[in-house]
């Protein structure tokens, strides 16, 4: 179990496990958007590009993306311009395929910008064939 502050993700990370079911890792395709209702707007859907070495945002949630100035969606995480950012995310990912397993991370002072956000952010892996990680599950909870 990942210890979490924040009930809205401690309610995905459950849904995540239900999905799991015996598996290592539920899929994509095993998460109904209706279901995920409650989180939409904070959850980004980011592909695991093995070859290059490098993420692509399939889906950056819209509160996600107004709270950054940025939507990420169809980006890699290489063209991030914001350095700093994008070590700090890289490195949430790659823990993420490194422990293959849940990841929730507390950001007591991520700059954006010229401001400062607080946010809990929780990294959950997905795999088609429920062995190999293709895809990052995130969802933030700001404070």
């Amino acid at each position: 179990m990942v210890e979490l502050k924040s009930e809205l993700l401690r309610r995905l990370y459950d849904d995540w496990e239900l999905r799991r079911g015996g598996r290592r890792f539920p899929a994509r395709r095993d998460f109904d958007p209706l279901e995920l209702k409650y989180v939409l707007g904070n959850l980004s859907l980011i592909d695991v590009l093995r070859d290059s070495r490098d993420y692509r945002y399939r889906l950056c949630g819209s509160i996600s993306a107004a709270r950054y100035g940025i939507d990420l969606t169809g980006r890699r995480l290489s063209e991030f311009l914001d350095i700093e950012l994008r070590d700090v995310v890289r490195s949430h990912l790659d823990e993420v395929l490194r422990r293959e397993a849940p990841v929730a991370r507390f950001y007591d002072r991520t700059p954006i910008g010229d401001r400062i956000i607080h946010s809990e952010v929780l990294a959950l892996p997905l795999s088609h064939d429920a062995a190999t990680i293709d895809m990052v599950m995130t969802a933030g909870a700001h404070f």
